[in-house]
This record gives structure tokens, C-alpha cells and sequence, in this order.
């Protein structure tokens, strides 16, 4: 019989998570650590790994490695799939969280309904659910290879509430349709790749609410009285789910959406 601390421990195994450098990216990678796993962390061309990488080896002897990919590309995509099932470090665990979350200042994408561009929503559509359709089918095989086989897709409370737009008044801020759909898509993508994959490869969503960034006072006013919890979320809020979905914790969940959103989605 195994014991909590077993079922949580990752040693001999190793994670691939994508926008690593981000807040919750790195609070990933901080949490897979701590529980012994290796570490493959992606992020875009010319990020800066070292802080994370420092943060990480002052605490723990695993073994990190980085590589750079423009999920949007296929060839790059590519490139990163190639690499993974080329090495012998393996792979047990697959973090699809790197996001295109655009701003205020792209062109087409946080504006009325009109003039929300194709094109923002291509590009939001390729990062957020193609590229992690393609990174968990160029992965499956090695996955399959491992005795603690997770994939976790990050996705939000957006993929399954509309909009509440009284939030964004007076702000720069907003809710294109493309973020929205492509992460309601990612959630039905979790629950189809859980069948498909099944009994080899776990696969499981997370779907987060508002974290705190520095966004308008107006805005975190009205988010906090709409939460249950009173407050935003912080990147270490999504520490313990991470363990559980990624560990065997949870060896016996698959095709789930957990929402981390302090109850938002109660309403």
C-alpha cells in the first residue's frame, strides 16, 4: 500500500511545461520540482530561463532543461516534439499551459464584437488549443512509456461562463471571443484525449479565474465582490492542483475540468 508521500512523489520523472516563464508557468515548475520531477520548460524565442532555473536549483537537485518554441508554428512545434522523443530523459508529464492572451494594444482583439479580427483569432486559436492538440499527439508515445502518465491542459472559467462585461467599464480591458472559444475547446479536446489515450495516459483540465496582475483598482473591486472568496487569485493558489493532477494523487482521475476560481463559476 502506498503511503501519501509516494503517491505524490515524481522522482525518475520529468515535465514538459509550456509557457514556463509565465506567473503560473513558473509556479509549475517550482511545484513539479519540489516534488522531485525533472523538467523541460518551453517558452518563446528569447526568454530569459535564468531566474526560474535559480529559483529551482537553490531548492532542489533535479535536472532542468530549456528549449524555445513559437507554439503558433508548426515547423517549430515540430522541432520541440522531435527533441522530446530523440532524448533518454523521457517524459511522464505534459503541462499545456502557454496561453495567447493578446492586449489592450493588438489590433482586432480587445474591441466590439465588429472588429474582432481573423486573424487574432487564428493565432489565439493555434497557441491556446492546436498546439496543445499537436504537443499531446507528438507526445503520446513517449507518455505511454511512463508508469505516471499525466497531460494537464490549462484552460479558464471563460471556457464555459459568457462575459460579464460591467467588470471592464472605465478600463482598457476586455473579452475577445477567441480567447474564450479556443479554452472551451481545449476542455472538450481534455475530455476527448482522455477516452482516446485512456488507460495509458491520464489527461485532465484546469480552469482558472482571475489571477491578480496589476490590473485597474475598479476592476479587481468588482472581481473580488463577485467571488465568493473575496479576492483574485494568486500564481500559488494553483500550486496544489498542479501536484495532484500531475502525481498520482490523482491516479484515478481523468477527463476533468477543476475549476480554481475561489467559486466564481458558483453563480
Amino acid at each position: 500500500m502506498k503511503n501519501i508521500s509516494d503517491l505524490m512523489s515524481l522522482e525518475d520523472n520529468r515535465a514538459l511545461i509550456t509557457g514556463a516563464v509565465g506567473g503560473l508557468g513558473q509556479e509549475m515548475a517550482l511545484t513539479i520540482a519540489e516534488l522531485g520531477g525533472n523538467l523541460l520548460l518551453v517558452d518563446r524565442p528569447g526568454t530569459d530561463y535564468s531566474i526560474i532555473k535559480q529559483k529551482i536549483l537553490d531548492n532542489w537537485n533535479v535536472q532542468i532543461d530549456f528549449m524555445d518554441c513559437d507554439l503558433e508554428d508548426e515547423i517549430e512545434r515540430n522541432k520541440l516534439i522531435k527533441k522530446v522523443n530523440e532524448d533518454t530523459l523521457g517524459l511522464s508529464i505534459l503541462i499545456n499551459n502557454a496561453a495567447f492572451v493578446g492586449d489592450s494594444n493588438l489590433k482586432g482583439w480587445v474591441t466590439d464584437f465588429e472588429n474582432q479580427s481573423i486573424e487574432t483569432w487564428r493565432r489565439a486559436m493555434e497557441v491556446n488549443l492546436t498546439s496543445a492538440f499537436h504537443l499531446s499527439q507528438g507526445c503520446a508515445p513517449l507518455l505511454r512509456k511512463s508508469k505516471k502518465s499525466s497531460i494537464v491542459n490549462i484552460a479558464s472559467i471563460y471556457a464555459i461562463n459568457g462575459p460579464d462585461y460591467s467588470l471592464y467599464d472605465g478600463t482598457d480591458m476586455g473579452n475577445p471571443a477567441a480567447y474564450a472559444v479556443s479554452k472551451g475547446g481545449l476542455i472538450q479536446l481534455t475530455r476527448w484525449l482522455a477516452t482516446t489515450l485512456a488507460p495509458d495516459i491520464r489527461v485532465n483540465a484546469i480552469s482558472p479565474g482571475g489571477v491578480l496582475r496589476n490590473q485597474p483598482k475598479e476592476f479587481i473591486q468588482r472581481y473580488n465582490a463577485r467571488t465568493p472568496l473575496g479576492r483574485m487569485a494568486t500564481e500559488e493558489d494553483f500550486k496544489g492542483v498542479i501536484a495532484y493532477l500531475a502525481s498520482d494523487l490523482s491516479q484515478y482521475v481523468t477527463g476533468q475540468n477543476l475549476l480554481v476560481d475561489g467559486g466564481w463559476t458558483i453563480w
